[in-house]
């Protein structure tokens, strides 16, 4: 018999409908079950993909008579993190405050009045990992709600006190202008020079770090951080964490070298990484960076993309059971694919009988292009494409595999990341098939996931969920911006501008930065306003930086005004912890008042108009936003192109910078000059 589970949309809670847990979704029925019944609410937070959230449900949830106590004294309810990040965010902070450490699966005990008493993550069927066993925490649990329920509320009343004060951020009264070059610094002094990256296994791509130092040294014109960069994305993109077979990143490594990843393919994860790599190679040229972001958008798009447009969220770690197993290789199956040419694939991949990881192979390169020529008697540009040509035979070969689950829900903020993503990369690498990918899922988002004017967190065959969020309206807004720059479709830059609006006027925080659910949201336990960037940036650094663009293209100077006041929450802590507020850092940089504005207008038939677009885009200008039309402009134009006019019936790019503009460009040597200084 299915639980109430059943007529849910999210595949993650599908995957929990037919347990013997009589297992509720997060709402009024559950909530109002509690209370009438007097019992503590079993609340469990996961995502499709979580690895050790298919663990424990296996050897718990499935359990019949563990199920049955389950079912006894506690009302069951499951929650997917990736649709309600208000719930899992409160609980989160609750789980760390209790435990010190947090992650999924995410076990909380709440009260009836929805106050947490006692939490953790995944819990063994018996004691083991020096964890006590799920059905021994049950039980205690069970027994203090009857005979210590003094206890359990005077607990949950104080956890619940600790949450709300953490809710409350003070604003600083400096700002992170003078202190970026120190943050900077502070990063690079953290950089693990032996393997690449930050901290210790599980390692963690910080794709928001990497571009924030990027995107510091093009606006103060310095070299200084570019090895680390380099040393960096190179030790991510050799495989292991990066699947060098079929594109595409997991989600962190298990171990300190990228080797043996956690399988599981988050969309967030590859929108940020695409970034950084084509920022990357903007800046350096590296063939290398620009293959990485074709092989990885070509993974989204074959992959990850809904017929209609829309990207999916995520593809599972496991296949068959096993983690990995749809990615991993046998010496054997190497050398019956690739025939004559495994030796050279072998010495690439440093591939053995008894492989690197559980007797098989997680492919990571072992010998660098110019090794490899050398060892075999190749011109050193023969070596990628022989490879490509491996990588090719051994994709269609795992065609064939049974496929990791996909959780094809589509989710508007990690959506806005991607678009974002791909729309820029349609530029830069002047890709028409990126512009189609890119443009199918603006017009997605703005239709399937906006029905009526009205914005919704996931979709999923066809039906939308309730609840919206600040990251919805902040992603969504920059992946429409970059898409305008991209197109120069009007229409992108005027929807980017009214949910900025909306979003003012839903989420904002009198005290400063936005809260993360709308002003007509749940009342939960708290409001939350979450100012950290974690796995993905926080909707509040996404607002920021989309309030600085938004200023840039309109003039409109409530837009910076609320910025600014946005980036005063953040100061005292990101001088402590940078890596957690990498994406403020990109923000903040623009909002020293170098925000560089390009308007250019033209025939969009003439060459001398496409080559000033070009040549705006030939460079990485993380500090520029670029306006374009053809002559006479449309009536709703951005602000920026107002009042422009022709200069001797040509071509003309206006570059202006802190409310000067400079001598209008009918020359693409003057306009270069003019970016550069």
């Amino acid at each position: 018999m299915p639980n109430h589970l059943a007529s849910e949309n999210s595949p993650y809670l599908l995957q929990h409908a037919h347990n013997p847990v009589d297992w509720y979704p997060w709402g009024e029925e559950a909530l109002n079950k509690a209370k009438t019944e007097n019992k503590p609410i079993f609340l469990s937070i996961g995502y499709a993909a979580c690895h050790w959230c298919h663990v424990m449900a296996h050897e718990s949830f499935e359990d019949e008579e563990t199920a049955s106590f389950m079912n006894e004294h506690f009302i069951n309810i499951k929650v997917d993190r990736e649709e309600r990040p208000d719930i899992d965010g409160i609980y989160m902070q609750a789980t760390i405050s209790m435990t010190g450490s947090g992650g999924w699966p995410m076990s909380v005990f709440l009260s009836p009045d929805l106050k947490p008493f006692y939490t953790g993550t995944y819990f063994p069927p018996v004691r083991r990992y020096n964890m006590p066993a799920f059905k021994d925490v049950l039980t205690g649990l069970a027994n203090a709600w009857q005979n210590d329920r003094d206890e359990i509320v005077k607990v949950g009343e104080q956890v619940s006190s600790h949450l709300r004060h953490q809710a409350k951020n003070q604003a600083s009264d400096s700002t992170l202008k003078e202190h970026l070059e120190a943050i900077a610094n502070t990063i690079k002094s953290s950089y693990d020079w032996g393997y690449g990256g930050w901290g210790d296994a599980p390692k963690f791509p910080q794709a928001m770090a990497v571009d924030f130092l990027l995107h510091h040294s093009v606006a103060n014109k310095s070299e200084e951080y570019l090895k680390l960069i380099h040393h960096c994305l190179q030790a991510m993109s050799r495989g292991g964490m990066y699947d060098v077979v079929g594109g595409g990143f997991s989600r962190y490594s298990t171990d300190s070298q990228w080797r043996v990843p956690h399988f599981e393919k988050m969309l967030y994860d590859n929108a940020l990484l695409v970034r950084a790599y084509l920022h990357a190679w903007q800046v350096t040229k590296e063939p290398a960076y620009k293959r990485i972001v074709e092989e990885t958008l070509d993974f989204i798009a074959r992959e990850m993309t809904h017929e209609q447009g829309g990207f999916y969220s995520s593809l599972d770690a496991d296949s068959e059971g096993e983690e990995g197993r749809f990615y991993v290789w046998t010496l054997e199956e190497i050398r019956d694919v690739l025939k004559d040419d495994s030796e050279f694939f072998e010495a690439a991949y440093g591939i053995t009988a008894k492989g690197n990881w559980e007797n098989k192979t997680v492919l990571q390169r072992a010998l660098d292009d110019a090794s490899l020529a050398a060892r075999f008697k190749l011109n050193l540009e023969a070596v990628p494409a022989k490879l490509a040509e491996s990588h090719s035979r051994l994709l269609s070969v795992r065609g064939s595999r049974i496929r990791p689950v996909t959780d094809d829900k589509v989710l508007t903020a990690w959506n806005g990341l991607m678009l974002a993503a791909v729309a820029e990369s349609a530029r830069v690498l002047e890709n028409k098939d990126y512009l189609t990918l890119a443009t199918r899922n603006a017009e997605f988002l703005l239709s399937a996931l906006r029905p009526g004017g009205k914005l919704h967190r996931t979709w999923r065959n066809g039906k939308t969920s309730n609840e919206v969020f600040l990251e919805d309206y902040s992603a969504l807004i920059l992946g429409l911006l970059e898409m305008y720059q991209t197109d120069f479709d009007n229409k992108w830059f005027l929807a980017a501008k009214e949910l900025a609006d909306e979003m003012i006027e839903r989420f904002s925080d009198p005290e400063g930065g936005f809260f993360d659910t709308p002003n007509d949201g749940e009342i939960l336990l708290i409001r939350p306003k979450d100012i950290q960037d974690n796995a993905t940036p926080c909707g509040n650094s996404l607002a920021c930086e989309a309030l600085i663009k938004l200023a840039a293209f309109t003039d409109e100077g409530k837009y910076q005004d609320i910025a600014e006041k946005s980036l005063t929450l953040i100061t005292d802590f990101v001088l402590r912890y940078p890596l957690g507020f990498a994406r403020w850092l990109s923000a903040a940089e623009n909002a020293q008042g170098s925000m560089k504005q390009a308007a250019v207008l033209g025939d969009a038939k003439e060459k001398i108009f496409e080559s000033m677009i070009k040549s705006i885009r030939a460079e990485y200008r993380p500090g520029l936003v670029i306006a374009a039309s053809s002559h006479p402009i449309k009536e709703n134009a951005p602000a920026l192109l107002k009042d422009k006019n022709l200069i001797s019936n040509k071509s003309t790019a206006y570059v202006c910078e802190g409310f000067v503009c400079k001598q209008p460009a009918t020359e693409i040597s003057l306009l270069i000059e003019q970016l550069n200084h």
